[in-house]
């Protein structure tokens, strides 16, 4: 049996946590089919794409030093003692450079490799995009992201330039192994809009992963993100930090706690959608002209801009008393963490139960 492999390298922001924890859920019966996640013995399987994305970037974050140390050559072990249909996914792949992308189709040689691109509009992308850098310990406020990834100068233009981004990594395939997966705008009548364009890009019947994933790295308001933006500079971390902060700050407190709060979403301020109109008519453009193949509407590539009387609110400026509301709930989660240090009660349940309170407020 010939071996396909679906190689889907992102971009970031574009429903990658849902995708990746779903191929997991259901990768038994996926196998039964004919289609390879391919997984660690033992510890989940988007961990081990994680970890093998990193390897082959050559970098080393989100976990101990070493961590992710010969992940990328396993990856391509078990890629090579699969048939049928192989997936691997993840987002950090979008940004790589020429070397790193050679060596990856140097690599799966033999196979017959497709390049899935997931692509959303500016207009959402950039807001959930500066949020997940907070996340992930930056410091800057949403204009400064802004005005740097208009001018190109950070990791986040890199990889969600789809014209860069896919004459790099489908240099050397034809352009119908090349597939761009557009966002929609509107989810669908079951809200699984993305997730049916993905399993057409990667070949899979939807009925072949019946278990649905509750992972959906949903955004924070304005008022969460500036809490945790302050947080970060007041323990003076940064994205190379260590571990716990993932564990403790990121996973528990800003995606259990912070996101489960009714709150002012971060939106794309009014002077920045002509940035974002003139690079989606430069991406549509682009696909239009290389042959490769859309799955879903093109036009959602544009962004939607809000109604005149819709008022935009500044997320590097934030009102105390919203504020206020946030810092008090994760230091309320602070304590519990810290009283559960020395008692036999689960953090996990402590923690699941504020977030149900604060979604029943």
């Amino acid at each position: 049996m010939s071996r396909v492999v679906h190689l889907h390298i992102g971009a970031p922001k574009t429903g990658t946590t849902y995708l990746q924890d779903r191929l997991v859920l259901n990768s038994a019966s996926l196998a039964r089919h004919g289609v390879t996640i391919p997984g660690p013995r033992m510890g989940r399987a988007d961990t081990f794409h994680f970890r093998a994305a990193l390897d082959l970037l050559e970098q080393d974050w989100g976990g101990a030093p070493g961590h992710a140390n010969g992940a990328w050559d396993s990856m391509v072990k078990k890629v090579r003692r699969a048939d049928g249909n192989v997936v691997i996914s993840h987002e950090i792949l979008a940004g790589a450079k020429p070397d790193k992308i050679a060596k990856a189709m140097n690599d799966l040689a033999g196979s017959e490799v497709h390049v899935i691109y997931s692509a959303r509009d500016l207009g959402r992308q950039l807001p959930a995009a500066w949020q997940e850098s907070i996340k992930q310990g930056r410091k800057w406020p949403f204009r400064r992201f802004l005005t740097k990834v208009e001018r190109g100068q950070t990791w986040f233009f890199n990889a969600m330039d789809l014209p860069r981004v896919l004459s790099q990594w489908g240099a050397k395939l034809p352009p119908e192994r090349v597939h761009v997966v557009t966002v929609p705008h509107d989810r669908g009548p079951n809200g699984d809009e993305l997730w049916l364009r993905f399993c057409r890009a990667f070949g899979i019947d939807p009925t072949w992963a019946p278990l649905d994933s509750e992972r959906d790295n949903r955004s924070l308001g304005i008022a969460e993100t500036s809490l945790l933006r302050k947080l970060n500079r007041r323990l003076e971390l940064g994205v190379w930090r260590e571990p716990a902060y993932d564990g403790l700050i990121r996973e528990m407190l800003a995606q259990e706690v912070l996101v489960s709060r009714k709150a002012v979403p971060v939106r794309l301020p009014p002077d920045r959608y002509d940035f974002a109109e003139e690079r989606a008519e430069l991406w549509i453009e682009w696909i239009k002209g290389s042959g490769v193949d859309v799955i879903g509407d093109i036009d959602d590539l544009r962004p939607r801009r809000p109604a005149d009387d819709e008022e935009w609110r500044n997320p590097d400026r934030v009102r105390a008393k919203l504020e206020l509301g946030a810092a008090l709930d994760a230091l309320t989660v602070m304590t519990q963490e810290a009283a559960s240090r020395s008692s036999a009660d689960s953090i996990g349940d402590r923690v699941r139960d504020t977030a149900r309170r604060l979604r029943e407020r």
